[in-house]
């Protein structure tokens, strides 16, 4: 198993959060198949005010760079990343052309 944690934010704007929680609370059968069919096999998004952290575990041959654009070869999951893109902006120091900014995992209770 391999763990991923990721950040970026929601946009300001009048309803942005909660619609992105409506969103969530349905999210497209489609999507989730297409998650765990590259190998993700838990993924959790939190929220504090407009900040995101997004928690994922995968199995352990997951290679962000090779799975994450074959999950996107799927016209179900470009439509469910092109709609929460106009809820998203990447946070103010990620890397150019990185979307969900990368965090480094510091500590493991279990470990």
């Amino acid at each position: 198993m391999q763990k991923f944690g990721m950040t970026l934010n929601l946009k300001e704007g009048e309803g942005v959060i909660e619609k992105y929680r409506a969103h969530h609370r349905a999210v497209w059968p489609d999507v989730i198949s297409g998650l765990k069919t590259v190998g993700v096999t838990r993924m959790d998004i939190f929220l504090r005010e407009r900040r995101l952290f997004m928690y994922m575990e995968t199995t352990d041959g997951f290679d962000l760079e090779r799975d994450f654009p074959r999950y996107m070869e799927s016209p179900r999951a470009k439509e469910w990343d092109a709609l929460m893109r106009t809820f998203q902006e990447p946070v103010q120091d990620a890397a150019p052309g990185e979307w969900w900014a990368a965090m480094e995992h510091v500590f493991d209770l279990n470990r």
